[in-house]
């Protein structure tokens, strides 16, 4: 989160949950608000975070980023909006965003 704070984004969600699944973090900047999957690793030696968000989890966060919209951003505010979703790798304690991953 310090990441998306230090670059002016302002925290919507933190660990948005329904029974679908859970969007790690919900951030905005200006009209465009990022859905992020955060993964965290204590070594790259089994692969990156952002390797690990494969094509199922993908659709899954797209899908509840749309429940997000629906149930928080009036039907005609939605176009208002620029969606985004986010990787954000840590490895032993080394942050890498990786805006528009997916």
């Amino acid at each position: 989160m310090a990441w998306y704070e230090e670059h002016g984004y302002e925290l919507l969600e933190r660990n948005w949950r329904r029974r679908e699944g859970e969007v790690d973090l919900i951030v905005r900047k200006g009209r465009t608000v990022a859905f992020c999957e955060v993964k965290t690793r204590s070594t790259d030696a089994f692969g990156t975070g952002a390797e690990a968000v494969l094509p199922a989890k993908q659709r899954r966060i797209r899908r509840l980023a749309s429940r997000w919209l629906a149930e928080l951003t009036p039907a005609s505010g939605r176009a208002l909006v620029d969606v985004r979703f986010d990787v954000v790798c840590i490895t032993s304690g080394d942050v890498d965003v990786i805006e528009d991953a997916f």
